[in-house]
């Protein structure tokens, strides 16, 4: 059967086109090698120049079937060439329960912080069966109300950056309930760029692929409109990302681009996650921390609600 499997695959990469076309929400471009552009870093007119990375990390510490507490880092890390300069960082935990309302199941979260919260736990307030949120004909899960928190975080922090440039993990794309809201006040500054790509052609191809294929062995930009591109930061890269925001940033983000365990990545990117993120050890450590109170036994009794898929886990 794996055989069959590789013969199948092998006949999906044979079927690029230079006739394809680049779908991006209800609109397609036409695939056209003249739109190349190289990016020069001789280019750089200030070698100064700032550029913040902002990521953010989570980890689900508590969960029921009718709440979750999940712990929230965001991280912005400010770089002048290669080398560090200041950063800003917050933190704050997140509880996330269902509520009752006349027009059904809503879910309500409650920011637990010692900072200023970065927004208003009521931009959190989402009707259970928002289009943007649930899947299928099932309500919205718990943990998707988590993600909306993180990435307002990112956002909100972004508006506390005092640099060049700022370069968001991920896209520009309105994802969330309320999520415009913080999109629309952000400076001209702000870009995005995006590890992976959903994004198809006509033909139910990569783009990222259709581009690496067709573009030229240098950094290039490829633009789709004036907000949307493709961006090749490497002339050994092997990966293609979805870039998004002012491309005058491109010829500093080949400074970051250079590092030989991910090339053609900003190192800004991969440094800030490794700050943001929550590891499995410090999950375990908050667990446990809220588990040894004496004052949370009840707690328990509603996680065995869903503790049923954990055991069988630990059976195998």
């Amino acid at each position: 059967m794996l055989s069959d499997v590789s013969i199948h695959l092998r006949s999906l990469f044979n079927t690029f086109s230079s006739d394809d076309k680049i779908l991006l929400g209800n609109g397609s471009f036409q695939f056209d090698s003249q739109k190349f552009q190289l990016i020069n870093s001789g280019s750089l007119h200030d070698s100064s120049k700032t550029i913040a990375f902002i990521d953010g990390g989570q980890a689900e510490i508590l969960r029921a079937g009718n709440f979750i507490v999940s712990f929230i880092r965001v991280h912005a890390q400010i770089f002048a060439g290669l080398q560090k300069k200041d950063s800003l960082r917050q933190e704050f935990f997140l509880l996330t329960h269902v509520v009752c309302q006349d027009n059904g199941l809503c879910y309500k979260s409650s920011i637990i912080t010692d900072e200023e919260k970065l927004f208003s736990e009521d931009l959190l307030f989402v009707s259970a069966q928002h289009s943007l949120l649930k899947k299928g004909n099932e309500r919205a899960d718990l943990s998707s109300v988590v993600s909306m928190a993180r990435r307002f975080a990112e956002l909100s922090l972004a508006r506390k950056v005092v640099a060049d440039y700022i370069v968001l993990d991920g896209t520009m794309d309105v994802t969330y309930p309320g999520e415009e809201q913080f999109l629309s006040v952000l400076g001209k500054n702000i870009c995005a760029l995006a590890k992976s790509s959903s994004l198809l052609t006509m033909n139910g191809n990569s783009p990222a692929m259709l581009l690496h294929r067709s573009g030229p062995s240098e950094p290039w930009v490829y633009p789709l409109n004036e907000l949307t591109s493709f961006v090749k930061l490497h002339s050994s890269a092997r990966h293609i990302f979805r870039f998004e925001g002012n491309r005058e940033v491109l010829p500093y983000l080949l400074l970051h681009s250079t590092d030989a365990l991910f090339l053609g990545y900003p190192y800004g990117l991969v440094f800030t996650d490794r700050l943001a993120r929550v590891s499995n050890q410090e999950q375990k450590s908050l667990f446990l921390r809220l588990m040894l109170d004496e004052k949370n036994k009840e707690i328990k009794e509603y996680l065995t609600t869903l503790d049923a898929h954990s055991i069988l886990d630990n059976l195998s």
